[in-house]
């Protein structure tokens, strides 16, 4: 079987759409066609029916798109595998959220200019479900995401792997501290605006205290988010990273250990990829040695 006509195959399962594979192979709706027509002949089954405009995948289409896939990620792996010990070059697409790129990201980009000049890194800020999306898009090579180990998802993903976590702290505005997080049932609470594990990560938090949170403010900016909070109109959950104000009283969660962990991820198979390992670890390296 052609590589090109099963990666369009897991295309069309992905997108939904023979137009919208098109666009996203560069071929032509009609080569799109063809390459499924094809690839029925090839396996001797019917992997699609088509019902007017649109087309449904059939059982055995649905078994030949999981076979794909791991096909397809044990090309990129040899791809990697051709060449693990050359220098990394080319370019390296990288999206991570904000507090992972200003931290720990750009240390380590800046000296690759000199180290590997060779090597072209381009940055986007993406919250987690926004990387996993141009992932799956082949729109980037490497992302870094978090997940809460109160609200776990990425430590069984195949192709996360684990770089460090922060500790979460309760934020505020500033006097007396709450010596139960059950004193704030009935407060207004601060989650992120683009991402809802901040939404569940409060939700069990505040659930362990025996109370529901009444979510009323949403924000990306963790600036923004302790702005709120200074204003007296919130409280909100925040990494132990943010510097202190005046307005603000920032200080461990009553009764709860709750952490946020943070994760390098890529396409499966494309792990070993020289410029992503090597991004990798020095991201790793840096964020052990400057927690």
């Amino acid at each position: 079987m052609d590589t090109h006509r099963l990666r369009v195959l897991v295309e069309l399962h992905r997108r939904g759409t023979m137009r919208a594979v098109a666009e996203a192979t560069g071929y032509g709706t009609s080569t799109v066609s063809m390459h499924l027509a094809t690839l029925e002949r090839e396996v001797g089954a019917i992997l699609l029916e088509r019902t007017g405009r649109t087309v449904r995948f059939t059982p055995a289409g649905r078994r030949l798109v999981e076979h794909a896939e791991g096909i397809l990620a044990a090309i990129d792996a040899a791809h990697a595998a051709l060449g693990p010990d050359g220098p990394p070059s080319g370019v390296l697409r990288v999206a991570a959220y904000t507090s992972a790129l200003s931290g720990f990201v750009l240390p380590v980009v800046r000296p690759l200019a000199t180290s590997h000049p060779d090597l072209r890194v381009e940055l986007q800020e993406r919250e987690p479900p926004e990387v996993a999306a141009l992932l799956a898009d082949d729109e980037i090579d490497l992302g870094f995401v978090y997940d809460y180990n109160l609200v776990p998802h990425l430590a069984e993903v195949e192709a996360a792997r684990y770089i460090c976590s922060t500790p979460m702290l309760l934020a505020v505005p500033a006097g007396p501290v709450p010596t139960r997080l059950a004193d704030l049932a009935g407060e207004p609470w601060v989650v992120n605006s683009r991402s809802e594990d901040d939404t569940a990560l409060a939700e069990r938090c505040c659930a362990l205290a025996g109370f529901a949170p009444r979510v009323t403010h949403r924000a990306d900016s963790l600036d923004l988010v302790l702005d709120i909070v200074a204003a007296g109109l919130g409280v909100a959950l925040v990494p132990d990273f943010l510097a202190p104000r005046a307005e603000v009283t920032l200080t461990a969660i009553p009764g709860v250990d709750a952490r946020r962990r943070m994760y390098a991820i890529t396409r499966p198979g494309r792990q070993a990829w020289p410029a992503a390992a090597l991004l990798t670890r020095l991201v790793t390296e840096y964020s052990r040695s400057n927690p």
